[in-house]
C-alpha cells in the first residue's frame, strides 16, 4: 500500500507542478528483495560519525534501530541535538542499509556519476573539502557511495544534504546538469584503483531506484566526463562503466 501512496501522490503531483515539504522523505519503492544484504550477520554495536545534515532519524532508517533506542544508547534527551562530527553510539545493528529517501519531484532528468579522486573519504570529509573550494552549502553531491575508509562500510550510501533539501548540484556545472542531474559519488580515486564489488553493488541499488522513481532512462545515467562541456576522465578510467550500465539494464 505504500508504494501506491508514493506513486499517487507522484502523479497528482504532475499536474499542479509544486513539491512535497523537503522533511517528509518517502520510503524507497523499489521491492525489498532487492536490496543488497545487511553488511553483519548478527547485531552489533558499533559508532557512526554523524554527517553533514544528518538527523537522528536519518541515522534511525539507516541502521535499523528506533530512535529511542539511539537516544538511551548516547544519553540524548533532545532527539534534535545532535552536530555534524559527533560519534554517536548505535546498537544491535546488523549496518548500514541501503535506503533511498524519495521526493516527489518533476526536476530529476539525470543521473551523473563521479569519483571523489581521493583514497578515502565520507560525507563529512567531502563536505569539509567542498567547503575549503569555496563552494556554497558545501557537499556537491547529493550521495555519496562509501569505499570503507573514513569509519564508514564499504559500499554504504550516505544522503547528503543537498539531495533531502532537494536542492540543486554542485557537481557537474556544464550544460546545466547541477540543476536536473543527480550527482553521486564513489568514494575513491578509480584512475589508480578499483571499485570493489559491494561498492558496486550498492551503486546499481541506488541508481536503479533513483531510475525507478523519477522514469530516468539508462541512456540518461552519464559520467560526468560525458556532460557535454566537461572534460574529464571521472569517474575514473578503471571505472567498469560496461558492467555498470549492463547490470542497470
Amino acid at each position: 500500500m505504500k508504494r501506491h501512496a508514493v506513486i499517487v501522490s507522484l502523479v497528482l503531483l504532475a499536474g499542479c507542478a509544486t513539491q512535497a515539504p523537503y522533511q517528509h522523505p518517502f520510503p524507497s519503492t523499489t521491492p525489498s528483495s532487492f536490496a543488497p544484504p545487511a553488511p553483519f550477520d548478527v547485531p552489533r554495536t558499533i559508532s557512526h560519525e554523524v554527517g553533514p545534515g544528518e538527523t537522528l532519524w536519518r541515522i534511525s532508517k539507516t541502521y535499523g534501530v528506533s530512535i529511542e533506542a539511539l537516544m538511551r544508547a548516547n544519553n540524548i534527551s533532545n532527539a534534535s541535538q545532535i552536530n555534524n562530527g559527533q560519534t554517536v553510539i548505535v546498537p544491535d545493528t546488523r549496518g548500514p542499509r541501503a535506503t533511498v529517501p524519495l521526493f516527489p519531484s518533476l526536476r530529476w532528468t539525470h543521473i551523473v556519476i563521479h569519483h571523489t579522486a581521493t583514497e578515502a573519504g565520507n560525507a563529512r570529509s567531502i563536505d569539509q573539502l567542498h567547503h575549503k573550494r569555496g563552494w556554497e552549502g558545501g557537499l556537491g553531491y547529493h550521495f555519496l557511495v562509501d569505499n570503507g575508509t573514513n569509519g564508514k562500510m564499504d559500499g554504504q550510501i550516505e544522503v547528503g544534504p543537498r539531495w533531502v533539501k532537494q536542492k540543486h548540484g554542485a557537481h557537474a556545472n556544464a550544460n546545466g546538469m547541477n540543476d536536473h542531474g543527480i550527482g553521486i559519488s564513489l568514494v575513491g580515486n578509480y584512475s589508480e584503483s578499483r571499485v570493489s564489488q559491494r561498492q558496486l553493488s550498492n551503486l546499481v541499488y541506488l541508481v536503479k531506484t533513483l531510475q525507478s522513481y523519477y522514469n530516468i532512462s539508462t541512456d540518461r545515467v552519464i559520467r560526468h566526463g560525458d556532460v557535454p562541456g566537461k572534460n574529464t576522465e571521472c569517474p575514473g578510467l578503471n571505472f567498469p562503466w560496461p558492467e555498470f550500465k549492463s547490470r542497470l539494464a
